[in-house]
């Protein structure tokens, strides 16, 4: 190999080797910036990885571990037992005390923990470390409880001359009356910790502890997450926050003087960083067009698969005419910019240009495949396409109304809003809900769309709804009951809980019903599922809101008079659209049910069970 060629590939070697620690090591650093640490009152348990805050990207946490803050309280919503008050997090040993909710029935915290299961995907009960409290009966008078390590009698519990007690685990159960038998063992008992997070093994204060359980209902849970739960205890062991990478997959512990190493390594590298730095740039601008023709080779075959009978094609020259070389600019968003055009015939039409298009030209190929082959009243119609080169271009019917999202979220002015009066939400949905069926049914392929949400709601002349925006849709056969994604896709805020964990269930066509769900509740109520104008987003979670004023009769629309019958057409519209939020997939109905629970009477439907905690019951589909 020459000078010249043996320098080149050096060159380039140490640049790529040094760019890559890092970056690697920025995007570590990243992470821990996006997601900071935070508590929800001073003395309260630190927030952080694999735990998240509900207000931070579900990048932050692992999946299935988000908490809250109401108030100065810390929030777990754990799936059996519902809102549960955090009072300790040990992230060296993946534990953590919990208190649950107090219930409306005779408050007996020990025997609800007792009668459920609490075991979940995540969490589980009792830490491994400790033996938990034994629980003994006894059928004589109240035995002397300072005579021995118990605590008790548990009021709530005793019946028929029957005296609980919660017994040290480390107690011998021979010197107890003979009358007194052992009920369970391993009851679960809070640990305390020290400042560093560690357990407190000391066993004296035991009596406190039991009361803590008995009277409150306190307990420990445990937490697993495959890839995360191992990697972060040895980070912990270290000294060493844990954080996620989610270009590599996988937990990693923040490293020891990052800052330090990345002068240093700057330093070195000082002396030829300017001839690096030209090299770079014609090693990328190799491959950077190399890219582009692989992608516009791929585009080009899907293109010729697809046939001539579709949609028209476009000349990137012909695009620059009907946009009058880009002049109206209607808005822009992360895939680029969308501007208004007139063809030749005079229909007037909104062109989109793929700027940031998604990689490999996916975003383009899923418009084309999809509403490129089919047409319905309430789905937006592609009338052309471009794609020339790296340019690529969508020519879409024009929709002068705009999206549904301007007239939900109005941003202070009545004039929006006051469209939204209940027969045109229940119009609306009505449009949106048959669009959504027919994607779903009346296709030859079934499509689901991934990212239904008010702003890809777009409305005609008439005001009629028309679905828009596939660009994160993807294809599959009609009896294809599950589909396989390799990450969440959609919006925050609108993505059902199994596309982030699939311990919720399979991702189905049954994850568009929940976006659906959710656009239904912001039409409703005006307000965004997490809303920017309230103080703490922790004290109010959207869908219970929303429950809560169905089930006491209370009315959903705050900022205008309504009649009887639009108050009966909003409380139809809520219901429905809670069985569409339902956690579990199979809960939701589809959308033909959808359908026909929109056109139905009120009177026949039924209150779906709170959408965020799981329920046996069930809606047909």
């Amino acid at each position: 190999m020459d000078l010249p060629k043996l320098l080149f590939t050096v060159l380039i070697l140490s640049l790529l080797n040094y760019e890559s620690s890092s970056a690697t090591a920025w995007d570590d650093e990243d992470f821990f910036k996006t997601c900071s640490s935070h508590r929800c009152s001073k003395h309260g348990p630190e927030i952080r990885f694999p735990f998240r805050l509900s207000t931070q990207p579900p990048s932050c946490g692992a999946p299935g571990m988000h908490l809250s803050c109401s108030g100065q309280d810390t929030i777990l919503n754990h799936p059996v037992l519902g809102p549960c008050k955090v009072t300790e997090i040990s992230y060296s040993y993946a534990t953590m005390n919990v208190i649950p909710p107090v219930d409306s029935s005779p408050h007996c915290p020990l025997q609800k923990l007792m009668s459920k299961n609490q075991s979940t995907s995540v969490y589980k009960p009792q830490g491994p470390q400790l033996q938990g409290a034994t629980l003994v009966v006894c059928s004589r008078d109240p035995i002397p409880a300072n005579q021995y390590d118990i605590v008790g009698p548990i009021s709530c519990l005793g019946h028929n001359n029957q005296f609980w007690y919660l017994a040290d685990p480390y107690t011998y159960m021979s010197v107890l009356p003979l009358d007194c038998t052992i009920i369970s063992k391993g009851i679960p008992m809070p640990y305390s910790y020290d400042k560093k997070g560690r357990i407190n093994w000391d066993t004296s204060n035991f009596k406190e502890t039991a009361n803590r359980v008995i009277n409150d209902g306190e307990t420990v849970f445990t937490w697993y997450s495959s890839n995360i739960t191992s990697i972060c205890q040895q980070c912990e062991d270290e000294g060493r926050p844990c954080g996620f990478s989610s270009q590599s997959g996988q937990a990693f512990c923040r490293r020891h003087g990052l800052r330090v190493t990345l002068v240093a390594a700057t330093s070195s590298v000082a002396t030829f960083v300017i001839l690096s730095l030209v090299v770079a740039t014609a090693f990328y601008i190799s491959l950077k067009s190399r890219y582009n023709k692989e992608i516009h080779l791929k585009i080009e075959m899907f293109l010729k698969t697809y046939g001539t009978s579709k949609p028209m094609r476009y000349t990137f020259s012909d695009v620059k005419k009907i946009t009058r070389r880009f002049k109206n600019k209607l808005g822009h968003g992360g895939f680029g910019s969308v501007h208004k055009g007139e063809l030749p015939n005079g229909v007037p039409v909104a062109v989109k240009m793929l700027e940031n298009s998604l990689g490999e030209g996916e975003e383009f190929i899923n418009e084309v495949a999809t509403i490129g082959r089919i047409h319905h009243a309430n789905i937006v119609r592609l009338l052309g396409f471009c794609s020339e080169g790296t340019r690529r271009a969508l020519i879409y019917e024009f929709m002068p109304n705009e999206s549904l999202e301007k007239y939900i979220f109005s941003n202070g002015s009545n004039i929006s809003r006051e469209f939204l009066v209940p027969e045109k939400m229940l119009d609306i949905a009505l449009g949106i809900a048959r669009g959504m069926e027919y994607l779903h049914q009346g296709c030859n392929q079934r499509i689901l769309h991934f990212d239904i949400k008010p702003h890809n709601i777009l409305l005609d002349y008439s005001f009629s709804p028309k679905i828009s925006d596939f660009g994160l849709a993807k294809l599959c056969a009609r009896d294809q009951s599950i589909v396989t994604l390799t990450a969440a896709r959609g919006t925050m805020g609108y993505i059902a809980p199994e596309l982030y964990s699939r311990s919720f269930g399979a991702i189905s066509y049954k994850s568009d019903v929940y976006s659906f769900g959710m656009l239904v509740l912001e039409m409703v109520s005006g307000r965004r599922n997490t809303d920017p104008t309230i103080e703490n987003q922790n004290e109010f979670y959207f869908p219970e809101w929303i429950y809560e004023r169905v089930i006491n009769g209370q009315d959903l629309v705050l900022n205008m008079e309504t009649t009887q019958g639009e108050k009966e057409t909003v409380r139809q519209l809520a219901i429905v659209a809670l069985w569409c939020i339902q956690w579990n997939p199979r809960n939701r109905p589809s959308m033909t049910k959808v359908v026909n629970m929109l056109t139905g009477r009120l009177q026949n439907l039924q209150v779906p069970p709170k959408p965020f905690i799981s329920s046996e019951n069930h809606l047909a589909t």
